[in-house]
């Protein structure tokens, strides 16, 4: 039979058995789609909640599948992360703990590519790996195409076919042809593709002492044909934002670190109206224009996928590697701190013959979980090694037995941001209780009840009410992180 008919054939299989709504009823092993973007926030397109940024592509995706309403990042960082998607681990199990150059420990991963590719998949990574600055191919995959560090938005330095060569246009432009080109090649066995998109994250270069170049808002570059697409927007701030008194009283270890960060010291280093750019209205109009690049990408791999008759067997996931505030808590430039605008994740998976139109799930998801899903999902046995669980169960409507707790974990170990040095935390959210717990203070920790106050306003860590609630939290912290150290 030749490779064209059978995929024809499996595909007709599939879209008379759509209605059943039954994974293992699917004849065939599904294909796999993954697009990380990089810094994009919970409500960072149209259907998540955007003000003003439209992406149609995204928002068909969502409602074609299953949008999780409470997904959350293990460690919110882009390279800590990136790892737990990969493995299904956390942090303090994997290894990489920061952004620093983590080349070696990234060559040892196991991660869910390494266990497809055995199980007889043909496998990609296409786009940012920055887990160590080395661009070289990681374990695991077929088809690689990467670049160095942070990478460029324009003209980019690509490491594929086994070398590093320049290639003109638009980073995010390129990552998507490159996975439409390993889309479409005839194969006869099912693919994964993961697609890491430079989008949404500034152009920062990195500077010869550890620190960093910056320009404020100028270093979102959209795509030129986007620029100016979103000029005069205004985009509503949260009620949280700014570090007022009341922020002060309630988060006294944060109101330390943005003092130093405002300090002369500081202010000196990166320069106050730099800061102050990152959070602009500037930087958020960037950010959406940024974004219209990866809407217009998800929307031509999904042509393409149905132009070769796979769109209704093939697993899509779109989610990000952590958050970004916009000046909430007296935040810029950060991503790393345990509050909802950095932890929580935009999380949408579609999968036509076995996943219902517009489906939401409320419970809890996590980034440790999409390994052992897409692995549970093409029918490949999931390591013991891995933490996460498959979320297949919820997307079934199988809710028992679910998770009503979750970690959270950050290592202040960098250099390029002093401020956070001593931020080191713990994060445990019991039902509908949040408690940090700040690693190197012994006062301070911080709990809020994200029913009634959704913003994180009103700290109840001393109020004596919730003493109980506090110790609850506490336990099942320490249950938690015995568990993420893997013992």
């Amino acid at each position: 039979m030749k490779r064209r008919d059978f995929f024809k054939i499996a595909a007709g299989t599939v879209a008379a058995m759509a209605s059943k709504n039954v994974w293992g009823q699917v004849p065939t092993r599904p294909n796999i789609v993954v697009i990380v973007v990089d810094d994009m926030r919970f409500d960072e397109y149209g259907s998540g909640g955007h003000p003003y940024l439209k992406t149609p592509h995204i928002d068909a995706l969502g409602a074609s599948g299953a949008t999780f309403t409470n997904a959350y990042h293990t460690t919110p960082l882009c390279s800590p992360n990136r790892a737990s998607i990969l493995t299904g681990q956390y942090t303090s199990k994997h290894g990489v703990l920061d952004n620093s150059s983590r080349s070696l420990a990234s060559h040892k991963l196991h991660t869910f590519a390494q266990e497809l590719q055995k199980s007889g998949y043909e496998t990609a990574h296409v786009g940012k790996w920055h887990m160590g600055n080395d661009a070289s191919p990681r374990p695991g995959y077929d088809y690689w195409v990467s670049f160095q560090g942070q990478g460029k938005s324009y003209d980019p330095d690509l490491y594929e076919d086994g070398r590093i060569h320049n290639v003109k246009g638009y980073v995010t432009d390129i990552f998507t042809d490159r996975a439409i080109d390993f889309i479409s090649r005839e194969r006869d066995k099912p693919f994964m593709v993961y697609v890491g998109h430079k989008a949404i994250h500034p152009e920062i270069q990195q500077k010869d002492d550890g620190g960093v170049n910056l320009k404020g808002g100028k270093n979102f570059i959209p795509a030129s044909r986007h620029k100016g697409h979103y000029k005069d927007k205004v985009f509503p701030r949260r009620p949280n934002f700014g570090m007022s008194d009341s922020v002060r009283k309630n988060k006294p270890v944060l109101a330390k670190a943005v003092d130093f960060k405002n300090s002369d010291e500081i202010q000196n280093s990166f320069g106050k109206e730099i800061l102050d750019g990152l959070i602009s209205e500037e930087t958020i109009q960037r950010r959406a224009e940024m974004m219209l690049a990866v809407d217009e990408g998800v929307g031509r791999m999904i042509a393409t996928l149905e132009k070769k008759g796979l769109k209704e067997n093939t697993v899509f996931v779109l989610m990000s590697d952590n958050g970004y505030f916009f000046g909430e808590h007296g935040l810029s430039i950060e991503r790393r701190l345990p509050y909802e605008e950095a932890i929580k994740c935009p999380l949408i998976i579609s999968h036509p013959v076995s996943i219902e139109k517009d489906t939401r799930i409320d419970d809890f998801a996590l980034s440790i979980d999409i390994a052992p899903t897409i692995l549970n999902a093409t029918k490949t046995s999931i390591p013991k090694r891995v933490q996460g669980r498959s979320l297949l169960p919820l997307l079934q409507g199988n809710k028992s037995d679910w998770r009503k707790s979750f970690l959270v974990e950050y290592f202040a170990t960098e250099k390029p941001f002093p401020w956070t040095h001593n931020l080191d935390y713990r994060v445990v959210r019991l039902g509908q209780y949040k408690y940090i717990r700040w690693n190197k203070e012994d006062d301070g920790h911080e709990l809020y009840d994200l029913k009634n106050d959704p913003f994180e306003q009103i700290n109840l860590a001393l109020n004596p009410a919730f003493k109980g609630i506090k110790e609850q939290a506490l336990n099942e912290m320490e249950s938690l992180v015995v568990e993420s150290l893997g013992f």
